[in-house]
């Protein structure tokens, strides 16, 4: 074989360099989207503890609800910051920084803006929190991932199906419909 001959028989067409790059990109969607779930997951799974025990304070002792809550949210608001930190160290990749912090402090501002506004009864701000926050996952997936559009749907379902036909126990049933479905959640994508 001669040097030409070898080096043509080296070349690729622009259709194989077209299906290279095709493949490179997918692998490199696969990959965030890996990452992506790997950083969900964990934090899903830590708001999902923490919400589970936000309901179970507010079903057995709702007079300490609110400090409860406020309880829930700092912890999982830190906890986020320092998962994804240490995600940062392990893997080089920046999943959490300072606009998601403050997508998620303006996430809170309005919704407490609206609680205030729509002066909701307990129940009602019992079902609001996790279809607000649903709407944000529902929303993610369309970038990110089906899981976090079916995670929303699923959990949207449940909650509006304990507010209508789930009478006193409501908030037993929102500590395993949200934080229960935020753990099994979390646990599905580590699998996806």
């Amino acid at each position: 074989m001669t040097a030409p001959e070898k080096a043509d028989s080296t070349m690729i067409d622009s259709r194989q360099a077209s299906e290279a790059l095709a493949d490179i990109n997918d692998v490199a969607r696969r990959v965030r989207q890996s990452l992506i779930y790997n950083l969900a997951s964990l934090i899903m799974v830590m708001w999902g503890v923490l919400t589970f025990a936000g309901y179970l304070v507010t079903y057995l002792s709702p007079r300490h609800a609110g400090y409860a809550w406020i309880a829930v949210y700092v912890a999982g608001a830190a906890a986020s910051v320092a998962i994804s930190a240490y995600q940062y160290a392990q893997s080089g990749v920046r999943t959490f920084d300072a606009r998601m912090l403050l997508a998620f402090l303006f996430l809170m501002a309005f919704g407490f803006f609206t609680c205030w506004l729509g002066h909701f009864t307990p129940r009602q701000m019992g079902t609001f929190w996790p279809i607000y926050f649903m709407l944000v996952y529902g929303i993610a997936g369309l970038w990110v991932g089906h899981a976090f559009i079916a995670i929303g749907l699923c959990v949207t379902a449940l909650t509006l199906i304990g507010y209508f036909f789930i009478g006193g126990a409501f908030d037993l049933w929102m500590a395993f419909v949200n934080g229960g479905g935020l753990v099994v959640g979390g646990l599905w994508m580590r699998r996806s």
